[in-house]
């Protein structure tokens, strides 16, 4: 299974981004996809997940702010995020639970005071 995500980049706080992650090679229906995010000397930390019955979880920092979905016929993970903030700073990484874990390579996402 390979997970390539795209979407980050620099933006100015209170703006937007869309992450997207495809998984290619999944042979398996995902029980949870997902979005984490690392920041130097920080553990890498759950932002949202879905599971296959499209129950969301998310961290309480980026509650009312992001959202994420899925497009199941492409294999696919969305993470929209809006009204940024500079600690929403980081490497997101997407995440599928399957009969293992699966990570991507990480997008950089800058968030500008």
């Amino acid at each position: 299974v390979q997970l390539q995500a795209s979407g980050g980049g620099l933006v100015q706080a209170g703006g937007s981004l869309r992450l997207s992650c495809v998984a290619s090679g999944m042979r398996f229906r995902p029980r949870v996809m997902g979005w984490y995010r690392q920041t130097p000397g920080k553990q890498r930390e759950l932002v949202m997940s879905i599971t296959s019955a499209d129950n969301i979880n998310y961290g309480d920092s980026v509650k009312g702010r992001f959202t994420i979905s899925k497009d199941n016929a492409k294999n696919t993970v969305y993470l929209q995020m809006s009204s940024l903030k500079p600690e929403d700073t980081g490497v997101y990484y997407c995440n599928v639970n399957g009969p293992n874990y699966y990570w991507g390579q990480g997008t950089q996402v800058t968030v500008s005071s």
